[in-house]
């Protein structure tokens, strides 16, 4: 054990030199935090043990992040499909999600920014996430989305929503809004405007698929699938997700 456990740290030293001289790192870069439950069955603790492992995962992963160079990262930790699970484990998972984005908040490294639909989540829990959000508002790291009570198809819906009403606001009709509708108007009333759109999303469990997570965000970005469950996640495997990225050719639709 020793042995292997030598040559993985190493094996790690030398992927994130390679790395670092490459300088082909992502800006932003979405996460997919799955397998939380699983973990937890197989190791034959409760749904809630595995959801408070995975929590704990989430600094380790910002501060490999930070080191590697990436600028924003987006967490996915409580999908709008979520929101229906059985109401003991919602609650404990609530507790879970927002007493991490208090303590991010409070590292003073990190940017906390809540993404998602409050109006979905209990008061309580919306209310905890803003704070910690304004509390972090002055924090020059890592910027750090937690989506929570998210869905990509949610999120659209909202961007058009808020346009139009922005449009009907400033006293113009439906119909003149809706002629002037375009690409962009989406973008800028996305739960994530201003931001760089993700460059690369890493979905952990060996799911292949996005479930709608960043939709309009993910037009022209990489994603990596690696089968490790959340909590087990490693720096390695952190590590040959950026490899793949900077291996990639990125063609941007061109």
């Amino acid at each position: 054990m020793a042995l292997r456990s030598l040559v993985l740290s190493t094996y790690e030293r030398q992927l994130a030199r390679s790395l670092k001289a490459d300088g082909n790192t992502p800006c932003h870069i979405g996460v997919i935090l799955d397998g939380n439950r699983r973990w937890a069955k197989h190791v034959g603790a409760s749904a809630a043990d595995g959801h408070q492992r995975g929590a704990d995962k989430i600094t380790e992963v910002l501060e490999w992040s930070m080191d590697a160079g990436v600028q924003v990262v987006t967490l996915w930790m409580l999908s709008t499909d979520n929101l229906g699970r059985d109401e003991r484990e919602l609650d404990a998972l609530l507790e879970i999600i927002c007493t991490t984005a208090e303590n991010l908040a409070d590292d003073g490294r990190w940017r906390v920014q809540h993404v998602g639909d409050s109006s979905l989540l209990p008061s309580g829990a919306s209310e905890r996430l803003r704070i910690a959000s304004e509390r972090s508002a002055s924090a020059t790291g890592l910027h750090v989305n937690v989506a929570v009570g998210y869905g990509g198809r949610h999120e659209i819906a909202d961007a058009v929503r808020a346009f139009l009403r922005s449009g009907v606001d400033a006293g113009h009709s439906l119909e003149e809004v809706a002629n002037t509708f375009s690409v962009e108007h989406i973008a800028e009333h996305l739960y994530t405007k201003g931001q760089p759109d993700p460059d690369l999303v890493i979905r952990t469990s060996g799911e292949q698929r996005l479930s709608g997570f960043l939709m309009w965000q993910s037009a022209h970005t990489e994603f990596y699938f690696c089968d490790a469950y959340w909590p087990a996640f490693r720096r390695v495997d952190f590590l040959r997700a950026l490899r793949a990225f900077a291996q990639r050719e990125r063609r941007l639709g061109k």
